[in-house]
């Protein structure tokens, strides 16, 4: 294992720093993956229950979308690490209202789902921004290492997230849980506002006209192939979501405890995944991109009828083939823009990228309703190995493609990571 890049970040104070900031924000939002539904339970409207938590859920997520479109014009001038602490103080400012309002007894629903979605609003400059962070306190070099190291965290988080709400739900209660939410984004700001990054393109004013619209820079070829692989592998995850918790408790009578360990077991897998992403050298990432695509289908089909063993640890196997997918998508997007472009380039991204599992989960409903949970988990998986094929086949890359087909196109002398 190439554990030298790994050594060679975390000796860097300001990228120790900033890691640490996102490893602290990241288990805040595994808090929030079990508490924000329970607590939406707690004020949902009478007779209105599951309606409103759909709502709440989502509200904590899709309004990046609405922020990336209408805020690219005054946000995509600023600083990558101006952009992380804006997205922070709007998680901090929204959650920790919604907190004490809780705490206080004295939540309107509606108002639960106005400041969730407040919170949400700058979500996707905020991932663009961090993502400018790692890539320019990495160098060309140890970009995939940075970005393995923060899917890790989040890996790491949603093990142990849902674990710890669940346990503490009950003597603490849910606000007091969002709390905590609230200052694990706080944390996450102060480390970006105390990480200096040595690159003037990433740490002063990006120029407003190199920073183009980044919708518009991802009409590039290779760019809008990757967006578009990328939004329907994520489309044809999302009916995974709903078809496994009725294929635990309809198709086998089990237990949550069942339902349990297929997430624990699939976030090991992707937490291993991500620590050793970095082993992945420079070269056909394309091709690797493809694999974990195709990968991850196979790892449904012994839904179709193999024994409940079989199908843990083929779901762990998932999570094993999935977890350098994020870390290497965004390795390319780093490699292929320019400092300039980047942010405005991710926070697109995020804008089509976000509203892909949501709508996958949505139409997961009517298909377990008309196929089953059983039938639905094996469809995905056909699908999924389909479409790895089909881009093997329309995904060609070209001379102008530029840098997505290599993770270090221009090697530095030295690479190290950039410090104070």
């Amino acid at each position: 294992m190439r554990t030298q890049s790994h050594r060679r970040l975390l000796a860097d104070p300001p990228t120790r720093r900033f890691l640490a900031g996102l490893g602290v924000s990241s288990l805040g939002d595994g808090l929030s993956t079990v508490t924000i539904a329970w607590l939406a339970l707690s004020v949902a409207p009478p007779g209105d229950r599951g309606f409103f938590v759909g709502l709440a859920v989502a509200a904590y997520t899709l309004p990046g979308v609405i922020g990336a479109v209408s805020l690219g014009r005054y946000l995509r001038a600023l600083p990558a690490r101006y952009m992380v602490i804006s997205h922070g103080l709007a998680r901090a400012g929204c959650l920790g209202l919604i907190a004490v309002l809780s705490i206080a007894g004295a939540l309107p629903p509606f108002a639960y789902v106005a400041l969730l979605a407040g919170s949400s609003l700058l979500a996707a400059w905020g991932t663009a921004g961090q993502y400018t962070m790692l890539a320019a306190l990495a160098g060309p070099d140890c970009r995939l290492a940075v970005n393995s190291l923060a899917s890790a965290q989040a890996s790491f988080a949603t093990i142990v997230g849902p674990l710890l709400a669940g346990l503490l739900l009950g003597p603490v209660g849910p606000g007091w849980l969002i709390a905590l939410d609230a200052a694990s984004f706080g944390v996450l700001a102060l480390a970006a506002w105390r990480t200096p990054i040595d690159t003037r393109a990433a740490e002063g004013p990006v120029d407003r006209q190199a920073a183009r619209s980044g919708f518009r820079l991802l009409l590039r070829r290779d760019l809008l192939s990757l967006t578009i692989l990328t939004w329907v592998f994520f489309f044809l995850y999302g009916p995974v979501e709903v078809a496994l918790p009725v294929y635990v408790a309809h198709d086998r009578a089990a237990s949550a405890e069942l339902l349990g360990l297929y997430w624990t077991s699939f976030g090991v897998g992707a937490l291993a995944a991500n620590l050793i992403t970095s082993t992945l050298r420079g070269g056909a990432t394309r091709r690797v991109a493809l694999l974990i695509v195709a990968g991850w289908g196979a790892c449904l089909l012994p839904f179709a009828g193999a024994p409940i063993p079989v199908t843990v640890l083929s779901f762990a196997a998932g999570g094993l083939i999935y977890g350098p997918f994020i870390p290497l998508t965004y390795a390319l997007f780093q490699s292929a823009a320019s400092t300039a472009d980047l942010p405005a380039v991710l926070a697109a991204r995020s804008a089509i990228v976000l509203v892909s599992t949501p709508l996958g989960t949505a139409i997961g409903g009517p298909l377990v309703a008309s196929l089953g949970a059983t039938s639905t988990l094996v469809a995905s998986g056909v699908a999924t190995i389909a479409l790895a094929v089909a881009a093997s086949i329309l995904w060609r890359p070209t001379p102008g493609d530029g840098a997505l087909g290599r993770l270090n196109p221009r090697r530095s002398p030295r690479s190290q990571p950039a410090s104070r």
